[in-house]
Formats: structure tokens, sequence, C-alpha cells
């Protein structure tokens, strides 16, 4: 009897699997993380960048997001709510614990920016969101958060980041952290780095609040990324499905998307007395017949464009094409994807000190973020051979040189200037952030120095999506088949049930 009872207990011993450890080491969370990070934006993209007027996509007709609607009973829109609460989730949760308890004071600090960019990226999508009860696997139905406690909570977590990022005993160790850190190679000082420049975005998402403190911005960005080398990027080896660029022509996610009118008219000379871009003919296609062209989104399919006349697809083939053919920009199978960029953050430190006045240092910082990204062009171009040629160096000197984009003087620069060119930084790849430009700004509010809208040319769809109730579109509902399914009380908590919900001003964009 005894020998049996030994045998039964080992028998249901089920937590002791050896095909299947519950235990790993703590790196191991990593690499799967990165890739969300990087990736679940662009997912999102393909309907964000439709409220921006990035990229839209010709139908029979007007799409639910081009009028700045949603779809419901879907989950379009919320691939970072997912993969904040799913995706990374519970793994970081366990990551963290494991990092801690190890003394890897690396690896928790890069827990602390996954963390915090989480919740930045979920809350400026989506408004209220969870936090105190997120990951409690105890509740059924969660309770949400007020924007303002999880914009604190960014912070204090951002601010725990960069004191682990700094520590050097325990068991600190950048050959641990590189097995899985495919983005900085356990190089715990660029995540330090990555870790105040997401300190400076958020900070200077304040602007329109009395507490906004630009001082703060600017002196997050100084200790953030010193050039393009510091720029959060991620490669894609391109071997298989998984681990192509969601961009990617193989992926097969944007073969009909197309620029739009606004795109290129903030790069063909129309918004900027005439300066053409060197940047649009290496990010933008043209249409067969050579000319730059983008759809306008209030128009169904092409219009009366000719089939010479309508723009190539992203990729710069007609059609769907360009299957197994070079791409161009980060619209290419192996072309890396930023997470955030030195020249990004140049952009915000430019708009932190025009807005305290300091004229000198908003140039200065304008002027690193146009050259800059005229950089980060060429080297994606370089990625894997895309199609478009390099700007030369003539031709960068001649657009820097150009007064209509570069002001002779400090007290020539506007906002309109400093939006526009962040735009374009940020154009196919920052979803998330342009449209927190364009939200803190109201998509069209005009620029008192420049006299001109901030976002010159961007103009609302003439027809929006019946539900907003001709307002415009704020945020995205959260995830349908999480919230609207199984949480359908805290939703009605914070007013989530409304079918204009999404026309809800954020609390960050208010005064």
């Amino acid at each position: 009897m005894a020998l049996t009872s030994a045998s039964c207990n080992e028998f249901l011993d089920v937590n002791n699997n050896p095909n299947g450890p519950q235990t790993v080491s703590a790196n191991l969370y990593l690499a799967p993380m990165l890739h969300w990070v990087v990736t679940s934006p662009q997912f999102d993209g393909r309907f964000v960048a439709r409220y921006t007027q990035q990229l839209t996509v010709p139908g029979t007709v007007l799409s639910t997001w081009d009028r700045m609607g949603y779809d419901p009973s879907s989950d379009n829109g919320a691939q970072q709510w997912r993969d904040v609460y799913w995706s990374l989730g519970q793994n970081l949760v366990d990551m963290t614990k494991l990092a801690e308890a190890e003394e890897r004071w690396d690896l928790l600090g890069v827990a602390k920016v996954l963390k915090a960019w989480g919740w930045q990226v979920t809350t400026d999508l989506h408004g209220e969101i969870i936090v105190k009860e997120a990951i409690d696997q105890s509740k059924f139905i969660f309770n949400y958060d007020s924007q303002e406690y999880a914009y604190q909570e960014i912070l204090k977590l951002l601010n725990e980041a960069i004191v682990l990022l700094q520590r050097t005993d325990g068991a600190v160790d950048q050959t641990y952290l590189a097995r899985t850190d495919k983005m900085y190679n356990g190089d715990r000082t660029k995540w330090l780095k990555l870790a105040y420049g997401l300190k400076a975005l958020s900070l200077n998402h304040y602007s329109r609040k009395a507490s906004y403190k630009p001082t703060d911005v600017i002196a997050a960005v100084n200790l953030s990324f010193a050039s393009g080398a510091d720029d959060a990027l991620l490669k894609f080896p391109g071997t298989q499905n998984d681990d192509i660029n969601f961009w990617g022509r193989t992926r097969g996610n944007f073969n009909a998307y197309r620029q739009t009118q606004f795109v290129v008219g903030l790069m063909n000379g129309t918004q900027f007395a005439g300066a053409v871009d060197p940047r649009m003919s290496r990010i933008l296609s043209p249409s067969p017949d050579g000319v730059y062209r983008g759809l306008d989104v209030n128009v169904v399919g092409f219009g009366a464009l000719t089939a010479a006349q309508q723009p190539n697809n992203v990729y710069g083939y007609a059609g769907t094409g360009g299957l197994a053919l070079p791409g161009r920009y980060i619209f290419d199978d192996k072309a890396r994807l930023p997470l955030m960029t030195y020249s990004q953050l140049q952009f915000i430190k430019a708009e932190a000190a025009y807005k305290m006045g300091d004229m000198a240092t908003a140039l200065a910082a304008y002027t690193a973020g146009v050259s800059s990204h005229i950089d980060f062009v060429n080297a994606r171009n370089l990625d894997n051979g895309q199609a478009p040629t390099q700007i030369s160096s003539a031709e960068k000197s001649a657009f820097l040189a150009s007064p209509a984009i570069i002001p002779t003087s400090p007290a020539g620069l506007s906002l309109t200037r400093i939006m526009s060119q962040k735009y374009i930084a940020q154009w196919g790849w920052g979803h998330n952030e342009i449209w927190m430009d364009m939200r803190r700004y109201n998509y069209t509010d005009v620029d008192p120095a420049s006299g001109m809208q901030v976002f010159p040319g961007f103009t609302p769809p003439t027809t929006l999506y019946p539900d907003n109730g001709g307002k415009i579109v704020q945020r995205i509902r959260p995830r349908f088949n999480s919230e609207y399914v199984w949480n359908r009380a805290g939703l009605e908590a914070i007013g989530g049930l409304a079918l204009d919900y999404h026309t809800k001003p954020l609390w960050i964009t208010q005064p």
C-alpha cells in the first residue's frame, strides 16, 4: 500500500514536467515581447494611419476608418491592447519577478521600460485603461483607471527604470541580456537612453496642461539619444512569415494601401513655398507616369485618375505588385522598423523649446531633426537593397539651405514647420505619436506664427461615420473580444458602451 501511494503521488505531480518546465531563464521572455513592442503599433497603424491621413485604401465605398469611425464587433484597432494585456501580460510579470529575485537590474530596468511603453500606447489610443487590476487572475470583471493615473504610472515606471539601468552591481550582465535583446544587444546604456526618450515623449503630451514643463521635456531629450546610432530598431531576418517586417510585401498586409494627398502636399512643395523634399522620391511611391500623387480620402477609389495617374502601392508597384521584388523605405521584408528615433526626439525638443520661447534651441533641434531623418531614410533604403537611390550630400545640403524649410533666423520658426516635419519623420511607422500630435492640436488648429494650420492641408472627412454624431474621432474603442464581450460592466462605468464613445476627448489633450 505504501508503494502504491508513493507511485500515485509521483504520477499526479503534474507540476513537474521535464518536457514543459514552469520556470525558465528570465531573459527568455524578452525577445518575443520586443517583437510585439515594435510590431503591434504597425498592426494598429492600418487603421490609425487612416485617421491621420497617412495612408488609405481605394475601394468601392469609403471605409469606416477613413470616415473616422470603427468596425463594430471587431478587434480592428486593438492589437496593442491585446499585446499589452496578453502577449506581454503575465510574461512581463514573470520576467520582472525573476529579474528582481536574481538581482538582474539591467533586465529589470528593461522590464520597467516595456511596462511603461505598454501603458503609454494603450492609454494614448484608448483613453481610460485597466492598470491597477490588470493581470489579476482572480478577477473576471476589471475596473478602469483614469488616464491621469495611467500617465502617473508611466512616469513612475520610467523613473524606476532610469535608476535600475544605471546600476552595475548584482547580476548585471550584458552577455546574458544580449542573448535575447534583439534591439540593443544587451547594452543597458542604450536602454537608459530609450527610457529618457520615452519620458520626454510622455511629458510632452502634457502640452495643453497648466502643469506642462518644457524644461523637463528638454532635459529628458538631452539624456536620451545622442544621434541616429541610438535609434531603437528591430531587425527582421526574413526567414519565415513571423520574422518578416509586418510592412513587407511577403506578409501581404498593405498591398492595396496608397499614400494620401495630405502627405504628398507636405513634401512636393505645395505647403512650403515650392520646396520639393528629396525624401519624397525615397519614401513615397510615384504613379506609373512618374508623378507623385496621393489619394483624396473623401473620394471613392481612385476617382477620376487614369491607370497611369493612380499612385502605386507603398512598395512602388501598380495594383498589388511587388512580391519578391525590391521594396521602398520601411516597406520591405527586411527593413528595420523603429520604436523611437533620434529625429523624433529632436522634434519633441524643438516643440518644447518653442513653447518656452527658446527659439535658438528650438531651431537647432528642428534642424537636427530634419537632417537626421534624411540620414534615417538613406539607412532604411540600404537595409535590404531597396529600389530608391540614396539622397546625395548635395541634395541634402540644398534642401537644408532652403529658407522654406530651415528659416534663416530662429524668429522664422513656427509650429507649422516643426509639427509638419515631425509628421514626415514619423510617416509610415510612428502612428501613435502622429495621432497624439494631431489631437493635441485639434487636427486643424492654426499656428499664429505662420498663419497656417499646424498641419497644413489636413482636412477632416466631409462624411463622418454615423455613430460620430458629427464629431471628430478622439480614441479607439477598447478591444471588442475582451471588453465588449466579457467586461461590459467595466465599460459601462466609463461610458464605454455609448455609440459615440470614440469621439470622447482624452484627458491628456484637454486644458
